[in-house]
């Protein structure tokens, strides 16, 4: 089992390899000349021929050739960990690449899930494939040939026989390829689905544990890990059976050479010499390819997990273009915009819309109208649209990346908090001063909250466990606010906290709508009222647009859901 293309991509391991199985045929040829000196030493002491020069130069020489082996079996060793390491090395720098390359579009094609498992465990399987597997597959051409030519100036009919014996492990293997190549493909498919559903489910365990559905989830996942237990035991049937067949192939052939050399010698064919050589040696012809066979599985695995990893890598990078647009000012348009996800209804629908530069734009709607959607559209999330997304009159796939991050900044409703200082997670951009970082803290009010503690260096958890959700919303405005970029898109970013975080949030957002672009998208229609224009969402549509006043006076879909937002706020403080 050679794989061309994993060969053709990690070649620089090539040379370690190469130089693996040289010290492994070098650890076969000590190993042969000290069979050589123990029979030279048995057949003396039968014929009562020793002397004690032969017998201590005989014995410096056998210590000084274990010497000799065991520093080649060692550098075997080295060799394999750096032919290993540079894989190891060079595979998880191609997969961090190519996903920085997919940029925001890389969870269209494999989950955050799969991807750790392939950058850790998959490849370590390819580890094993260059450090183990493809050294003793060349090994194992070399082992026997040189055997033979030994074995062939003592008894070439034995030779013959087992040489002809060898070529039936490789066949062995060949036989099972095809089947355990569809196995293992369904071991990682399954695999890679339980450990999506684990990050998913231990993700979302504080939620389960308030809905009280830990324990569905727990039943579906037994039956998930039920299903993988069972595809595992399957490889591994595979696995014993195909190496008892090797191991019978191995034993019977030095079985039947070692009897051939027997009865040649009792036939006064070979002498007593050649027969113990013979039958010391003879298993030597198989021990290579049994090992082989054994590193054949855990190749599998690795084989099965490259298609995975190729299958990412050869993932086409959606490339938006090299243009460059003036800094000054963004138009943003929208003619006959849809777009839908993949194998699904269009999620929007005809979208008509033209934000122009320093407005404030409100986009309201019930949930599941394509708010985010639209929004995600503008950022570049997603480029299989349909319709047309212009921005300074250029299609939003023709703006390059870079360049449009530096200006377009996108704030969600699920902020992400790295471990680390404030100040570490606030100085996303270069050349940002600690007056900088002060002076936005305060306009969040969230600066006396850290001076109490250690100001800017004040430690952060993981995901920001240890602020509250206003504060880690805020905090997050606060990066925004920093990025000074030209365009905003605050996504819900005032959902789910207490009044104080909400109001706060609001009278940032109104202020820098004074002098930047600001799309706020939002289900409080309350929040919207001073907004430049309004787009109002239904199942994918815009259905009405215009500012306050105009979409009162329509008496439409904006006036009910305003009027029930009232009665509801009403009912509340009721």
């Amino acid at each position: 089992m050679f794989n061309k293309r994993l060969v053709q991509e990690l070649n620089e391991t090539m040379p370690d390899i190469y130089k693996q199985v040289l010290c492994k045929w070098a650890a076969l040829i000590t190993n042969i000349f000290i069979t050589f000196l123990m029979c030279d030493i048995f057949l003396k002491l039968i014929e009562e021929s020793m002397n004690l020069t032969f017998f201590i130069h005989s014995l410096l020489l056998s210590v000084l050739l274990l010497c000799l082996r065991a520093l080649v079996i060692k550098k075997a060793n080295d060799y394999a960990f750096l032919s290993s390491h540079k894989v190891k090395t060079k595979l998880r720098i191609y997969l961090f690449d190519h996903v920085l390359k997919l940029g925001m579009q890389y969870q269209q094609h494999m989950t955050t899930a799969e991807l750790l498992q392939l950058s850790v465990e998959g490849i370590h399987q390819l580890e094993t494939y260059f450090g183990q597997y493809l050294p003793q597959l060349f090994y194992s051409l070399i082992s026997p040939l040189t055997l033979f030519i030994i074995f062939s100036f003592y008894d070439a009919k034995v030779a013959f026989i087992l040489l002809f014996c060898v070529p039936l492990i490789p066949l062995s293997i060949i036989a099972i390829q095809k089947f355990a190549k569809k196995l293992l493909a369904k071991y990682w498919d399954s695999y890679t689905t339980l450990g999506d559903s684990f990050l998913e489910n231990l993700q979302g365990l504080t939620t389960l544990k308030i809905y009280q559905s830990d324990e569905y989830k727990q039943k579906m996942m037994n039956k998930e890990a039920e299903k993988f237990r069972k595809i595992t035991m399957r490889v591994l049937i595979m696995q014993l059976n195909s190496i008892s067949i090797m191991d019978m192939i191995a034993y019977g052939g030095a079985a039947i050479g070692s009897y051939f050399a027997i009865m040649h010698y009792l036939n006064h064919h070979i002498s007593l010499f050649a027969a113990m050589i013979i039958v010391l040696l003879s298993f030597e012809f198989f021990i290579p390819l049994k090992q082989l066979g054994s590193f054949f599985h855990i190749a599998m695995n690795g084989i099965a997990a490259s298609d995975k990893i190729f299958k990412l890598l050869d993932t086409p990078i959606e490339k938006n273009g090299q243009m460059i647009l003036k800094e000054n000012s963004f138009l943003i348009e929208a003619e006959y915009l849809s777009f839908a996800y993949q194998d699904s209804q269009n999620v929007l629908t005809d979208l008509n819309f033209t934000i122009k530069p320093h407005q404030w734009i409100g986009i309201i709607g019930e949930s599941g109208s394509g708010k985010s959607t639209l929004a995600k559209l503008i950022m570049g999330y997603y480029l299989h649209y349909d319709g047309n997304l212009h921005i300074q009159n250029q299609p939003r796939r023709n703006i390059n990346d870079d360049f449009f991050l530096k200006h377009f900044v996108y704030v969600s409703y699920d902020p992400i908090i790295f471990k680390g200082t404030v100040k570490e997670n606030l100085c996303l951009k270069k050349n940002v001063s600690q007056k900088d970082i002060e002076k936005v803290l305060d306009q969040v009010h969230l600066l006396d909250d850290f001076l109490k503690q250690d100001g800017l260096d004040t430690i952060l958890l993981e995901n920001g466990d240890n602020l509250s959700g206003g504060q880690k919303q805020r905090l997050n405005i606060a990066r925004a606010l920093l990025y000074d970029a030209h365009v905003y898109i605050f996504d819900e970013a005032s959902s789910n906290i207490d009044v104080e975080s909400e109001n706060t949030i609001l009278k940032i957002v109104k202020e820098l709508a004074k002098y930047k672009t600001v799309i706020m998208i939002t289900h409080r229609l309350s929040q919207v009222i001073d907004c430049d224009n309004i787009l109002v969402m239904k199942k994918g549509k815009i259905v009405e647009q215009g500012n306050h006043d105009q979409l009162i006076k329509n008496q439409q879909l904006y006036y009910h859901l305003l009027k029930q937002q009232e009665q509801l706020e009403v009912f509340q403080h009721a």
